[in-house]
């Protein structure tokens, strides 16, 4: 593939950047609404980073895939170590807090990376779908769980 060359480039390379950041801070701002601790600032920061990791790979390798492909395994693996930070157990009820945010985090890392690659399509596609399941995921959960645990409730014991 071509490259990207930031003398000629810089304006495409400006509105990659921009893309992951929006994409990030439209998470983030669904986040911070739920009064999460990763939020909009932290979001936009991992799509943003992804994103310039991805162009810097781009750039410097003038669109080697292999190399491409190399930064996208290190930033699957490493923005996991930030999801965790997220996540908090509560053992006595055995409940876990923080999946979804975390999840947040990880797909924010991917809109990054897909709008630092130029995938504007994939990017913003995958946040139409990411919104769709964080604004209506819960309410989808909430009438599953009151259709199907309220039955086994309600069940007697034979």
């Amino acid at each position: 593939g071509t490259g990207l060359d930031f003398d000629s480039d810089w304006i495409l390379i400006a509105s990659r950047l921009a893309a992951a950041l929006v994409a990030g801070a439209i998470l983030g701002i669904n986040r911070d609404l739920h009064r999460k601790p990763a939020g909009l600032r932290t979001l936009a920061l991992v799509s943003t980073g992804s994103a310039t990791m991805v162009l810097v790979t781009i750039l410097m390798t003038h669109g080697g895939g292999d190399a491409t492909s190399r930064v996208m395994q290190g930033l699957v693996t490493g923005v996991g170590f930030l999801g965790a930070g997220v996540i908090i157990h509560h053992e006595p009820e055995r409940r876990v807090e923080g999946l979804t945010t975390a999840a947040s985090v990880w797909v924010a890392a991917g809109l990054g990376a897909a709008c630092g690659a130029g995938l504007g399509t994939v990017a913003f596609l995958s946040l139409v779908a990411t919104m769709a399941i964080l604004v209506l995921g819960g309410y989808v959960e909430r009438a599953l769980e009151r259709r199907f645990l309220k039955s086994e409730v309600d069940r007697p014991n034979n």
